[in-house]
This record gives C-alpha cells, sequence and structure tokens, in this order.
C-alpha cells in the first residue's frame, strides 16, 4: 500500500493535499538562506488519533514527517525535505480549558498566540510570552522554537510557561509529560526537552500552560541618546538597581532612520540610540520616573514619559514598526536573535556596526535589551548574487561576534536549518554527541524533522 492509500485509512479526504500547487506553499516557512524541499503529501489532522496514526503510517514507511505550524518561524525549522510529509497542526486549534484557580490553560497546538492572551484575559488572567508575531504564531510553534517577545524581561520566555504536554513519538505512542499543579519535581523533566526541540522529538498535540494575574495597564517612556553605548550603559543601571520593566527595548540609528522614512515619527537625526521602557507595576508614573533619572545620568538628550496608556502606544509605536521599515530597506531581510548578557549589549551592537560597514550594507538593531537579545537585521537585494553573499557572510559574522561575548547563536527563534553549523561550534564535540544521543532515543530512524537541529 503506498503512503496517501495508508494515510487515507485513517484520515479524511479533507485533511490530506496532493496538489503540487497547493503542497508547494507548505514548503518553508519565513526564513531567509533555508534550502527547502518537495513534499510528498501535506496533511491537516484535528484529533490526537489522527496524528498517530500519520506517525505510525510514516514509521512503516520509513517517510519523514515536518510538523509545521503557522509557519512564522524564521529558522527554516518548518522547511520542508523531499519526500516528506508535512504534518501542519493549524487544525488543532482548541483552547480545552482555561482554569482561574490553577492558573492554567489547556490547548491545542494550533490555537494562535492572541487568540488564546485574549481568552485568558476574560478570566483576570494573562499568558505573558508575546512573539512579535502573535496575531499569526502558533503555540506550538512557541513551544517548538522556545520563542519570547517584548515582555521577556520581566516575564520570561515559553519555557518557563508549558508545564505539561502530550507527545505523539515518532512511532505513534502517546506519551503525556509534566503536571498541571503549581509544583512538581517526579523523574527528569521531559517536558522542558521537548521545548525548543523544533519538531525533532516529538509531535506535541497538547500542552498545559501556566498563566498569571493580569497585570495593571503599563505605562511609558522613551530615551533618546547620543551614542548606543549611552543607551547600554543605562541598560546596564538600570537592571543593577534592582528595577522590573516590563519592556525595555532600543533601536539603533539605522532602525530609528528606517522608521522616521517610513512613518515620518519625527526622531531626531542626532538620536544614536533610543531606549523605551515600560512598567505595569502598581505605581508605573514613579518608576518610570526614577528610570528616566537614570537614562540622564546615563547621558540621554532627552527623555518623555507617557501620562496615559494611549501616550504609551505612541511612545512605543517606533519600535513596532521597525521590523517593518527596515524591510522597506531592500528587497530581502535576514533576521538574527543573538542574544549576549546585558553588560557585553554595547559590544554587540558597535560590532554589528561595525561589521555593517566592513560588508558595505544596511544592518538596524533593535533589541530586547533588557535580557541581551538583539536582532541585527540584514537588508538587502536577493536578485543580487554578490550582495546576498555579503549578507550571509555578515550574518555569519554577527554570530560569530555573540559568541565571542558570551552569547548564544539565537535567544529565541531557534536553529533550523540557519543555524544548524553555528550549533555545533556552541555546543562543542560532548554536548553535540549528547544531543544526537537524545535525538536517538526518540527517533531512533531519524524521520522526525531530518535536516534540522545538525
Amino acid at each position: 500500500m503506498d503512503l496517501i492509500a495508508r494515510l487515507r485509512a485513517g484520515l479524511p479526504g479533507e485533511a490530506i493535499l496532493t496538489d503540487p500547487d497547493i503542497t508547494g506553499s507548505y514548503a518553508n516557512d519565513m526564513a531567509s538562506f533555508c534550502e527547502a524541499g518537495t513534499p510528498a503529501v501535506v496533511v491537516l489532522p484535528r484529533t490526537v488519533e489522527q496524528v498517530q496514526h500519520i506517525m505510525r503510517t510514516a514509521t512503516e514507511l520509513r517517510v519523514p514527517v515536518v510538523p509545521q505550524g503557522a509557519r512564522t518561524g524564521l529558522s527554516g525549522a518548518a522547511n520542508a525535505s523531499d519526500g516528506c510529509i508535512v504534518l501542519s497542526l493549524v487544525k488543532m486549534d482548541r483552547i480545552i480549558e482555561i482554569n482561574p484557580v490553577d492558573r492554567i490553560a489547556v490547548v491545542e497546538p494550533g490555537v494562535v498566540n492572541a487568540v488564546l492572551s485574549r481568552a485568558v484575559n476574560e478570566h483576570g488572567l494573562y499568558y505573558p510570552p508575546d512573539p512579535s508575531s502573535w496575531e499569526q504564531c502558533s503555540i506550538g510553534g512557541n513551544i517548538g522554537t522556545a520563542s519570547g517577545g517584548l515582555c521577556c524581561v520581566k516575564y520570561g520566555v515559553t519555557a518557563e510557561y508549558v508545564l505539561g504536554l502530550d507527545v505523539v513519538l515518532a512511532d505513534g505512542r502517546l506519551l503525556t509529560t509534566g503536571r498541571r499543579t503549581a509544583k512538581g519535581v517526579a523523574g527528569y523533566d521531559l517536558t522542558r526537552l521537548f521545548v525548543g526541540s523544533e519538531g525533532s522529538l516529538g509531535i506535541v498535540v497538547r500542552a498545559v500552560l501556566a498563566l498569571k494575574p493580569e497585570p495593571p495597564g503599563q505605562l511609558a517612556l522613551a530615551a533618546e541618546f547620543p551614542s548606543t553605548a549611552a543607551a547600554c550603559a543605562a541598560v546596564c543601571e538600570i537592571m543593577a538597581r534592582g528595577h522590573a520593566p516590563s519592556l525595555l527595548e532600543l533601536m539603533d540609528r539605522t532602525s530609528i532612520r528606517a522608521v522616521n522614512a517610513m512613518a515620518r515619527m519625527g526622531l531626531p537625526d542626532s538620536t544614536e540610540a533610543l531606549l523605551l521602557a515600560a512598567f505595569d507595576t502598581p505605581e508605573p508614573a514613579a518608576d518610570l520616573a526614577a528610570v528616566g533619572a537614570l537614562c540622564t545620568a546615563a547621558g540621554a538628550t532627552e527623555v518623555v514619559p507617557a501620562e496615559t496608556a494611549a501616550e504609551s502606544d505612541l511612545l512605543l509605536q517606533a519600535r513596532r514598526l521597525t521590523l517593518t521599515a527596515l524591510e522597506q530597506v531592500k528587497s530581502a531581510t535576514m533576521i538574527d536573535d543573538v542574544c549576549v548578557p546585558r553588560s557585553r549589549l554595547a559590544e554587540l551592537l558597535d560590532g554589528t556596526a561595525a561589521i555593517a560597514e566592513k560588508y558595505g550594507l544596511t544592518i538596524g538593531v533593535c533589541a530586547h535589551a533588557g535580557d541581551g537579545n538583539t536582532h541585527p537585521t540584514v537588508c538587502f537585494d536577493a536578485a543580487d548574487p554578490d550582495e546576498s553573499r555579503r549578507a550571509r557572510e555578515s550574518f555569519d559574522d554577527i554570530m560569530a561576534l555573540g559568541l565571542r561575548l558570551g552569547g548564544t547563536i539565537t535567544g529565541e527563534h531557534g536553529v533550523g536549518v540557519l543555524k544548524k553549523e553555528w550549533l555545533a561550534r556552541e555546543l562543542g564535540p560532548v554536548g553535540m554527541e549528547l544531543q544526537r544521543g537524545i535525538k536517538g532515543v526518540f527517533d531512533p530512524l531519524g524521520i522526525l524533522n531530518p535536516g534540522k537541529l545538525f
């Protein structure tokens, strides 16, 4: 029995896509410079049992499986391989439970991040992880890449909110990990192992997520600096003094000018760095005043605190527009996510500026400054082979710089195809040997998302 016939034995007809024009649209995510193959079939299950049937079929026929969510990823982790089954989980999109007493939500992997966030808000609760693509990205994808967001400086990343998982293994067995309780230390932490595994160990079909009480509305300030060094010094001082901002973001000169060109924001051309801070504390105005004073002491030329939520939204608009504005500079972009210790942030920004000059490219940097996670964005003409080569080389130089500064090649986007060569450099031979060993335990045939991570 061939692959399609075997799949049809356990799936409804509408769950199986074989038209090449349609299946080709599922071949890749949003990453640049990442190879993608041609899938044999795309399947869109709606139940756990259907996912189990797909994986049993894949195991029996030795067919690779590439799990996908909303395909908003930036590392090629969801890219198809030739002849694979693309297993799209977007139809498994139920919020099964929201429990205000236990402060948990139980969801399927296709639930969109923003949909969950709004649903729990109705119960006075808060799901903090908020990737920039939160209106499109799915919880399963967030778990697969261990994604972050603007609020990570205070609330942490996706991994800190995943309490338990239901996972269909490569051979079709169903594994339940973790717990629904506030505490639990029974056995190895398999839940955390799956978070960030990019679909290489199993298919997440249900997640138990921790929730927090909904915080008060936040107030923000914007501080303009004459140098990135001064802005980064302010970041270090803010964190060293024990402040807990709900957001602490930085834009470099290139990003500021791109936003000005697109949206006429009126930011001065003399501004070399813009720091944005926000607090959702009971007395945010007092916290903003204290942080504003630290910014002034660090050399800020102007500090503008908001007095209302509407004013805060206006101040934060420039940061929200950054990536869109940089996309207007050239026909293509490569978005890095190198993360370094906060104390080395200025060195990374200055080093990135030097790399941009070396390669004759526009590279804008916006950063989750409070946790050292930067997004250098390389702008280039995809139709120009030489410029595309320089873009890729500059991207590699930025990752090398991050490692030299004691950082990591990815803070929230994942490894996928784009960075797998760099993963070996970061982890070293012993680390890679153990990583491959773990992969072999869960996926002895190597059919789960082959070619990703390593």
